[in-house]
C-alpha cells in the first residue's frame, strides 16, 4: 500500500516534530482521510528502521480490528498482537501491540516498555482528572521517562476543555493538519450536500447541564409524535435516491419511534442499534447496511435505513452511506462532527452525501469544516445580554417582550412551536443555497452606518418580510457615489419613473407614497459560514404611475 501526499506529509511531519522537540505531537485528519494508513506506517517505521516497540490504542473494538489489519497489509513481516476484552486477545509481548483503553489501561506492568505510543481518536484524552488514558499513560512514563506519545485525531479539541494540546499535557502540539475541503478538492473525500429550507428548528428552551443539552427535555422534544411522523415524511422524500441512510436518534426510545413511524407510515425497515443490542444482532445489521452481508445472510434485503443511538459515531466505517440524519440537537462540535462524517467516504456510484440536520446543530456549531471550541460562558444557561429585533435590527436588552424602538413583538422565549423540517444551513463553508421568498410586508427607513459622522453618507434601508418573524435587509446607497451610487440609481430605475434622489429623506417620502414597486418576492443567497445573507433577485410588481395610483381603491 503506498500513502497518498498528505498522509506521507502527516507522517513525515511527526518524524519531524519527534526529531527536533521533545514533546508530544498530534496530527489532524478529517473522518475517512485513512488516519489507520498513517498509524500503521509510523509503526512499521519504529520497528524496523529504529527497532522500537510500539503500542497502538483506541477504545471501540471496529477501531482495533481496523488499525490492526492496516498494520498487517503494510508490514507483513511484524507480528502484531491484539489486547481487547471484546475480541477475546490477550497478546502481550508483540513488536507491535494494538489494545483497547479499557482493557488495558491497569495493565502497564505487565506489558513491558513501550518507545511509542500512538493514540488513534487522541480527543479523547482528557486534560485532567484521572481518566483511563490518563492513567495508563502516566504509568508507561513511569517504566520508561522516554516513551513518546503520537496522538492522531480529526477533531483536536473537547466540550469540556477546549484544544486538546497544551504544554502540561500527554499531548502538546499540532504538527500537522489537513482540511476536509482540500480532500473533497483533491477527490479523496465525498462532497457534502445539505437540504435547504425557509423554516428552521428550534431548540432555544432546552436546559443546558454539564456542557450537553438535558437529555430529558431533549428526549420529550424529539419524541412528539407529531414532529416524529412529519420528521420521517421528509426524510423518506429527500432519500427517494439514496441508498444508506443513516439516522441518530435523540434516545432509545426516541429511536423505536423513528423505527415504528419508518415501517408503519411508509413500509420502510429501518435497523436499530443502541449499546445494549447483543453483538450478534449489530453484526447482522451493520452487515446488511453495508452491502457485505455474509452468505448466510443473502436471503436479506440490504438495509437502506439504519437508526443508531450514541453507538456509531466513530469507528464505524460504512463507505455506502450517502445520507446523514441527524434528529437530535447537540452542544458538543466534536459529536456533530463525527456524526456527519460517517458521510466522507468515497463509495462506487456515490455523487454526494445529503446531510438533514433536524437539530439545529450546523447553526449552533457553523459549518463542520470550521469548527472550533467556543469560550465557555460563565455560566452554561446564561442569557446573552442583548437580542437584534428582526425588524428594525435594532439591539435592545434581552428582557424586553416587544421592540422599543419599532414595537415588534419578540418570540416567546420558552419556544413554543417547533418545526419539524430540516435546517437550511450549509454543512460546509462556502456551500451557496438561494432560496426564493414570498415577500408578506416592506418597511423603509432611513439609515447611517454605526458609529460614523454625522455628516457621513445615508442610505435607505429596505426591510422585506419573508416568513414568520423573519426580515431581509436591503441597503441602497441614495447618499454615496460612484458605484455605490451607480448601483443604487439602478436599482431605483427598476422601481420608480421619478429621478433617482440625492437625499435619503426623499427617497423615504417616495417610498412611503407609494412610488416605488414593491417586491412580490426575493431570492435570498446564504453562503455557509458567512455571517450575512444577501439578495441577488427580484420579483418586482408593477411600478407604479400618477395615473394608477389614482386608480387605486385606497
Amino acid at each position: 500500500m503506498r500513502l497518498r501526499a498528505y498522509q506521507q506529509s502527516a507522517v513525515d511531519s511527526v518524524y519531524e516534530h519527534i526529531r527536533t522537540r521533545e514533546d508530544n505531537p498530534v496530527a489532524v485528519l478529517p473522518t475517512g482521510a485513512g488516519k489507520s494508513l498513517v498509524l500503521a506506517q509510523i509503526a512499521s517505521d519504529a520497528v524496523n528502521r529504529w527497532n522500537g516497540r510500539v503500542l497502538i490504542l483506541a477504545h471501540v473494538r471496529e477501531l482495533l480490528e481496523q488499525n490492526a489489519d492496516k498494520v498487517r497489509r503494510l508490514c507483513p513481516d511484524i507480528e502484531v498482537g491484539l489486547y481487547s476484552a471484546g475480541l477475546k486477545k490477550r497478546d502481550t509481548n508483540t513488536p507491535i501491540l494494538v489494545a483497547g483503553i479499557q482493557s488495558i489501561y491497569k495493565r502497564a506492568c505487565e506489558l513491558d516498555p513501550f518507545d511509542l505510543i500512538i493514540v488513534d481518536e487522541a480527543h479523547l484524552i482528557s486534560k485532567k482528572g484521572d481518566g483511563m488514558y490518563r492513567q495508563f499513560l502516566a504509568d508507561c512514563r513511569v517504566i520508561n521517562p522516554n516513551v513518546r506519545v503520537i496522538g492522531l485525531t480529526a477533531t483536536p479539541f473537547r466540550l469540556d476543555s477546549g484544544m486538546i494540546c497544551s504544554p502540561d499535557h500527554f499531548l502538546n502540539e499540532v504538527c500537522f493538519e489537513v482540511g476536509i475541503k482540500e480532500l473533497i478538492r483533491d477527490g479523496y473525500l465525498c462532497p457534502l450536500v445539505s437540504k435547504a429550507g425557509v423554516n428552521r428548528a428550534d431548540f432555544g428552551d432546552l436546559r443546558i447541564r454539564a456542557g450537553e443539552f438535558v437529555a430529558g427535555d431533549v428526549e420529550e422534544l424529539a419524541g412528539d409524535d407529531a414532529l416524529v411522523s412529519a420528521a420521517c415524511a421528509e426524510i423518506v422524500d429527500l432519500t427517494a435516491d439514496r441508498r444508506a441512510v443513516l439516522i441518530f436518534a435523540a434516545s432509545v426510545a426516541h429511536g423505536r419511534q423513528v423505527v415504528e413511524t419508518l415501517a408503519k407510515n411508509h413500509d420502510i425497515e429501518c435497523g436499530f442499534v443502541t449499546g445494549e443490542t447483543p453483538a450478534d444482532e449489530r453484526d447482522e445489521l451493520l452487515s446488511r447496511f453495508r452491502g457485505d452481508a455474509p452468505a448466510s445472510l443473502l436471503t436479506d434485503e440490504p438495509l437502506r435505513f439504519l437508526c443508531n443511538v450514541n453507538v456509531l459515531t466513530t469507528g464505524f466505517d460504512a463507505p455506502r452511506v450517502d445520507c446523514v440524519v441527524m434528529l437530535r440537537p447537540t452542544m458538543s462540535p466534536g459529536l456533530l462532527y463525527q456524526c456527519v462524517g460517517r458521510g466522507f467516504r468515497l463509495h462506487p456510484g456515490k455523487q454526494n452525501c445529503l446531510v438533514l440536520d433536524f437539530g439545529g446543530n450546523i447553526e449552533r456549531h457553523g459549518p463542520i469544516d470550521q469548527i472550533k471550541p467556543k469560550e465557555k460562558a460563565t455560566r452554561p444557561d446564561q442569557a446573552p445580554p442583548a437580542k437584534e429585533c428582526e425588524k428594525c435590527h435594532a439591539l435592545v436588552a434581552c428582557g424586553y417582550a416587544n421592540c422599543p424602538e419599532c414595537g415588534h413583538p419578540f418570540p416567546p422565549p420558552d419556544g413554543e412551536a417547533h418545526d419539524a423540517r430540516a435546517s437550511e444551513a450549509g454543512v460546509l463553508s462556502g456551500e451557496v443555497t438561494d432560496t426564493e421568498c414570498d415577500v408578506q410586508d416592506i418597511v423603509y427607513r432611513i439609515h447611517r452606518k454605526r458609529d460614523s459622522d454625522d455628516d457621513a453618507p445615508r442610505c435607505l434601508r429596505v426591510d422585506y418580510m419573508i416568513g414568520l418573524d423573519r426580515w431581509q435587509s436591503e441597503f441602497v446607497c441614495i447618499e454615496h457615489s460612484g458605484f455605490a451610487r451607480r448601483k443604487a440609481e439602478q436599482w431605483w430605475q427598476q422601481r420608480c419613473i421619478d429621478p433617482c434622489p440625492t437625499i435619503a429623506e426623499e427617497a423615504l417620502d417616495l417610498a412611503q407614497a407609494g412610488l416605488i414597486a414593491p417586491a412580490e418576492s426575493i431570492t435570498v443567497r446564504s453562503i455557509a459560514g458567512q455571517r450575512y445573507d444577501r439578495i441577488i433577485g427580484c420579483r418586482l410588481g408593477e411600478v407604479p404611475t400618477v395615473a394608477n395610483l389614482e386608480e387605486a381603491p385606497f
